[in-house]
């Protein structure tokens, strides 16, 4: 690595800069402020964003960046899969001489990972700075900065970024624009499903168990906010069918919108929200990035304190054994989860209802 400090690369200021984080939408959403940051640092430079191409629409309307650059890892995976190298090898080496010619100056790896880090390593950036760089994508940066911040806050790790590439901090806030297409999806599914005075969303999906509550809680939870006048609407992928299937034949009261909806669209969806109640998962910080009452339960995975609004509020019970993250040493039980009953966060709802 170049021994010269990170401020001296910056040094004429960067004309092209590129931001390198490909998923998933909670990493997505909390790098969001580098924007407003970056922009404010360097106004007259051009910020573009690598990302897989199932995020793009979560970005691609944001009024600080110029470009969103969709990477085709699914379709690279598929030509690996099929053994189609040759294939591959021109669609990836293509890529690359794409992104080499767009001339950025400047690249964040948010990802830290080895795919990110060659992808960043790609673009022939004369200063790639590495966040928490590892899996060998280390030796691909000019210059490597470990994850750091206060754990309290929301977006810490980003933050830490921010702060140690001397941008401002002022303001450093979640920030997410659905495209127009995105918003008359929503406001005509909002028409046809007679919601115009406000609904609540419930998400409750995660690929890790131990961030799940309770499904019969769920079902409890939208009978009593469904009593305090609102319709209660469910949000998830494509891959949480089966589970919200389940959860609707426990509450028919439900409006499924499961897997029903892009991620742009679900962004306009939240936006639109008079409540928002979900687990640790990406679209729940999408309530949050909106400045709607947001409800987060909490249990396995460390709890930001500082979310930024006093329209978010956080429910968390630690245990002896919090946070085990990707440990789970209850034997299933997931006790912290359980801790958060349906009338605590009923109670936390009327406040804002």
């Amino acid at each position: 690595m170049k021994r010269n400090s990170i401020t001296s690369s910056f040094e004429p200021a960067p004309r092209r800069i590129l931001l390198v984080r490909l998923s998933a939408i909670g990493d997505l959403v909390f790098a969001s402020p580098l924007l407003e940051a970056l922009h404010r640092r360097w106004p007259e430079a051009r910020i573009s964003w690598l990302v897989q191409e199932d995020y793009q629409s979560l970005l691609q309307s944001h009024p600080r960046l110029h470009q969103v650059i969709p990477v085709p890892l699914s379709r690279w995976k598929q030509l690996g899969r099929t053994r189609q190298f040759f294939t591959l090898f021109q669609s990836v080496r293509d890529f690359r001489t794409e992104l080499r010619g767009a001339g950025f100056d400047l690249v964040l790896d948010l990802q830290g990972l080895l795919k990110s880090g060659l992808l960043a390593w790609f673009s022939g950036a004369e200063t790639r700075i590495g966040l928490g760089a590892r899996e060998g994508s280390q030796w691909l940066m000019t210059h490597r900065l470990p994850r750091g911040g206060d754990s309290d806050w929301i977006a810490s790790e980003y933050r830490y970024l921010a702060e140690q590439l001397g941008l401002p901090l002022e303001d450093f806030a979640l920030s997410i624009h659905p495209s127009p297409e995105d918003q008359a999806f929503a406001q005509t599914l909002i028409q046809q499903e007679g919601l115009e005075t406000g609904y609540a969303l419930f998400c409750p999906f995660t690929t890790r168990p131990q961030k799940h509550w309770l499904e019969d809680r769920w079902a409890a939870l939208a009978a009593g906010v469904q009593s305090l006048g609102l319709p209660v609407v469910l949000l998830g992928g494509p891959g949480d069918r089966a589970a919200a299937a389940r959860l609707c034949a426990r509450a028919p009261q439900l409006r499924n919108w499961v897997g029903k909806t892009r991620l742009g669209e679900a962004a306009a969806l939240t936006q639109h929200s008079r409540l928002v109640i979900a687990v640790d998962t990406g679209l729940g910080h999408l309530g949050i990035a909106f400045r709607r009452p947001t409800l987060l339960l909490f249990g396995a995975t460390c709890p930001y304190r500082h979310t930024g609004t006093d329209q978010a509020r956080v429910l968390y019970h630690p245990l002896p054994c919090s946070p085990c993250k990707r440990r789970p040493s209850c034997g299933g039980r997931f006790d912290c989860m359980r801790a958060i009953s349906v009338s605590e966060v009923l109670a936390a709802a009327r406040q804002w209802l």
